[in-house]
């Protein structure tokens, strides 16, 4: 478990550290994500942000479960 928190600590810190990069990355604003809009509101569903993201942290667990 504390190698698991210590991998995602250092994670986070080279998203910080990279994000003037990470921002042009076109992440959130994909083919399948949904967003509507209805008058003055706008709804966002990230249906294909959110399918990669838990297909990379998937594989960044089993990789350090091993």
């Amino acid at each position: 478990m504390s190698r698991a928190l210590i991998a995602i600590g250092l994670l986070l810190v080279a998203i910080g550290l990279l994000w003037p990069w990470l921002r042009r990355v076109p992440i959130g604003r994909l083919p399948g994500d949904l967003v509507f809009h209805v008058g003055r509101t706008t709804v966002y569903v990230p249906l294909a942000t959110m399918l990669i993201v838990s297909v990379v942290l998937s594989l960044l667990l089993w990789w350090l479960r091993r």
